[in-house]
């Protein structure tokens, strides 16, 4: 292996490794365990289970007699990979007290010290370099997941505790002078001579887009309380009959973490309890709230061809944004063999396709290929909107 290539892969490595735990800096103990909703898992689950995908996927198959740290640390912190064996279900991972959080911490730096002496070898093969950056790659997943679900956990605390007085800087809306797209037949999907992708961007292929243009910018909290105020919620025309449902049986009526007090809206942020900022994207509505709001303005969603197509003209990154595409195949998706395999191809079924990235999603982890997807009805990530302006409907 070229000696510059394991040094970058070292540095990778302890660079994710250091971000994951430097997100839980401003935790009590008490915040680690905490799991309101089902969907929410502990953040320290999350610094387990990114744990365990090194030691599982790595050094139990490439260190020669590596034991694992504790026999029963694949039950509680594998997530979903029946290959690997069983696992503790989600909703019961925040009925664990055991182990510990200091535990918990303890078998990060164990298996970083297993993991630094096994990269400082000689050479290391490639199936084993692809593992690596799949599993770094993975942990970043969880870094914008375990953000997510802070904040759930300290939103739904009626202190609305202040998690971080650093402020997250999110860009005002700068041009309203929508993208337009001709009629046409383009390609996406990723490229793999561009380095590494998730194996649902593959494989690229051509589609045929009619004529499109698309919001330049993302739609803001003030435009979205328009809808609220012309009664967006209480009118069905607006909803899919599943997301109507959805409104009525939570009696929905404001995005995520939206407060009125006193006649005023506030939201709760990672700085606490704010006054509504008017002009900033609106955050935290899930995929029935995007589609009735967009059939209130009387368009739709973009497609994830029509939003990649038309991406590298406009400002994406402060929200992920919904697509009206179900999380489906590519043409020639192929899963792998092995746990591996269950990544994301498991998946394709009832799930909407988010595209971009968001204020929490770390550096160096986004690209317009990039595939997200959630359930319709969830809205613990860093969602938001954007319109097709004018198109054939």
């Amino acid at each position: 292996m070229n000696e510059n290539i394991k040094t970058n892969l070292i540095n990778q490595y302890i660079a994710v490794r250091n971000a994951t735990e430097k997100i839980c800096d401003p935790l009590e103990t008490e915040d680690y365990v905490l799991q309101p909703l089902v969907d929410v898992s502990p953040p320290k689950w999350h610094l387990g289970h990114s744990t365990w995908f090194f030691e599982t996927f790595i050094l139990l198959k490439f260190v020669s007699g590596y034991e694992p740290f504790h026999p029963q640390y694949n039950f509680v912190f594998n997530s979903y990979y029946e290959s690997v064996g069983d696992r503790v279900i989600r909703v019961n991972r925040g009925n664990l007290s055991r182990p510990t959080v200091a535990q918990v911490y303890a078998y990060r730096k164990a298996v970083d010290q297993s993991m630094l002496a096994f990269l400082e070898q000689t050479t290391i093969s490639e199936e084993a370099q692809e593992l690596l950056e799949l599993g770094i790659n993975h942990e970043q997943q969880h870094q914008e997941l375990l953000l997510a679900d802070i904040k759930y956990i300290l939103g739904n605390n009626p202190l609305f505790p202040v998690y971080s007085v650093s402020p997250i800087v999110v860009n005002p809306p700068a041009s309203h002078i929508p993208v337009s797209i001709g009629e046409g037949v383009y390609s996406i999907g990723h490229d793999p001579n561009l380095g590494f992708c998730y194996d649902n961007e593959l494989s690229r292929h051509k589609v045929y887009l009619n004529e499109y243009s698309i919001a330049s910018e993302l739609t803001t909290n003030r435009e979205y309380l328009e809808f609220m105020e012309d009664g967006g919620y209480a009118n069905f025309i607006y909803w899919h009959a599943e997301g109507w449902d959805w409104v009525k049986q939570h009696l929905i009526t404001a995005p995520l973490y939206w407060h009125k007090i006193d006649d005023e809206w506030y939201e709760y942020t990672l700085h606490g309890l704010q006054p509504l900022k008017l002009d900033e994207p609106v955050c935290h509505v899930n995929f029935y709230e995007a589609y009735a709001f967009a059939s209130w303005k009387g368009t739709r969603l973009p497609t994830e061809a029509e939003w990649e197509i038309a991406s590298d003209s406009f400002r994406w990154g402060q929200r992920w944004e919904w697509t009206e595409s179900a999380y489906l195949p590519y043409p020639g998706f192929k899963k792998q063999s092995g746990a591996i395999g269950e990544y994301n191809g498991k998946f394709m079924v009832s799930q909407m396709v988010l595209r971009g990235a968001s204020i929490a999603t770390p550096k160096n982890h986004s690209r317009n290929t990039y595939r997200n997807f959630f359930y319709p009805s969830l809205r613990t990530q860093f969602t938001g909107i954007r319109l097709i302006i004018n198109a054939q409907q």
